[in-house]
């Protein structure tokens, strides 16, 4: 049978499928080496899931969390931890419930994967970039020579990657073909990214590239806590990146959307007016925010950059400003540079174990998906699941033991 995409669903399909001795399992890939965004993801720390209960795990999917409840049983958060065990990688519970490998890093997982995946007779065909495929399951291959070549395969599991980070590999390119096979797929857009902000050459001059940490955005009487950072295009970070849905599709109707900035979170308004009230004496309002709420200069730079001066010269209004700053969004980034994709091969298409109907042994995993999450291991945890679904059903298709 044949794999196309070696990414993380791929990936475990791969590992599920070779399991059995009587599959030969081929795994294509366009690009010359295996999960280019897995690795690239690991850079700052490898999110693998998160150890939050299930019943809240799966409502990050949105109006597909049913569903996804279903694919999470497969292959739940707990068995993603005991699959990184058994590759000789122990995982700890960061502060906000994540959870990573414990030496943060994608290439020792990886690195011991692909070597399980040798020892299954897993067998790659790299730089082998998918054209179409023909009837009875013949697909139709160009390497990097530019020759074409022919697979034919008892199964085929599709896993190509949405449209983000698009020179990894994911780049969407897959999309005419299926359309081609009368395959439903719903358009690809940014999902997880940063959005533009406006911001005055002085702000730019002096913190482009800063963090701001704990903060909570609030939009459309949603409410996230996080930590973002000043770009300069506009912002980006965890906080925004878990409303890019209801923001991008504001921003499809309007030019422009407003967000409530709370700066200081973990004080209640009340309070922060009681402390605004104090005399100043001769002090600086940055002095005096620094003194009494412990502002940072960046905090207070955003006041400044928002707000109408008087206002802040005015302890009631100095303090809505401080828990719900108004930003204004101009725009978003590109799927380009999104961390992942929303859009894909609708479920509607598909059986409920991923099988394109209509084309018997042909299934779809991953982010190629009508699916989006946010960040924090619920990307990578649904790519593995339905990865892992996909393997069931094509193991039930070709009637394995």
């Amino acid at each position: 049978m044949a794999i196309v995409g070696a990414g993380p669903a791929g990936l475990m399909a791969a590992q599920v499928l070779s399991q059995h001795s009587s599959v030969e399992v081929h795994l294509f890939d366009h690009k010359p080496s295996v999960a280019r965004k897995f690795l690239i993801a690991g850079r700052g720390g490898l999110n693998l899931t998160h150890s939050e209960d299930i019943a809240h795990f799966t409502r990050k999917y949105a109006e597909n969390s049913t569903r996804f409840s279903e694919y999470l049983n497969r292959f739940s958060p707990d068995d993603m931890i005991r699959w990184a065990s058994t590759l000789g990688i122990e995982t700890f519970k960061g502060s906000s419930g994540r959870i990573f490998p414990t030496g943060l890093k994608a290439t020792p997982l990886l690195r011991a994967w692909l070597a399980l995946l040798d020892e299954q007779n897993v067998q790659l065909h790299l730089k082998h970039s998918w054209i179409e495929t023909r009837e009875n399951r013949t697909l139709i291959f160009r390497t990097a020579v530019g020759k074409t070549v022919e697979f034919d395969a008892d199964a085929v599991l599709y896993a190509m990657g949405g449209g983000s980070y698009g020179h990894l590999g994911s780049d969407g390119a897959w999309i005419e073909a299926m359309h081609n096979l009368g395959v439903e797929v719903a358009s690809l857009k940014p999902s997880n990214c940063g959005f533009n902000v406006d911001w005055s050459d002085f702000l730019l001059s002096k913190f482009e590239g800063a963090p701001l940490k704990n903060i909570r955005l609030s939009y459309q009487g949603r409410s996230v806590p996080g930590d973002l950072v000043i770009t300069r295009t506009g912002l980006e970070g965890s906080a925004i990146y878990a409303l890019s849905r209801p923001l991008r599709d504001a921003l499809e109707t309007t030019s422009t959307v407003t967000l409530d900035l709370d700066i200081k979170p973990s004080l209640a308004e009340e309070e922060v007016t009681r402390q605004l009230s104090a005399p100043r004496g001769k002090m600086s309002l940055s002095n005096f925010l620094r003194k009494k709420l412990r502002l940072s200069p960046l905090q207070t730079a955003l006041l400044h950059e928002v707000m109408p001066k008087p206002d802040l010269n005015d302890p009631g209004k100095l303090s809505k400003g401080i828990k719900a700053l108004p930003v204004t969004l101009v725009g978003m980034q590109g799927i380009a540079r999104a961390i992942s994709s929303a859009g894909g091969v609708t479920f509607g298409s598909l059986t409920d174990k991923l099988m394109i109907k209509g084309m018997r042994g042909q299934f779809v995993a991953g982010e190629m998906l009508d699916w989006e999450a946010p960040t924090g291991g619920y990307l990578l945890q649904g790519c593995f699941a339905t990865g892992a679904v996909a393997a069931d059903g094509i193991a039930e298709y070709l009637e394995i033991p």
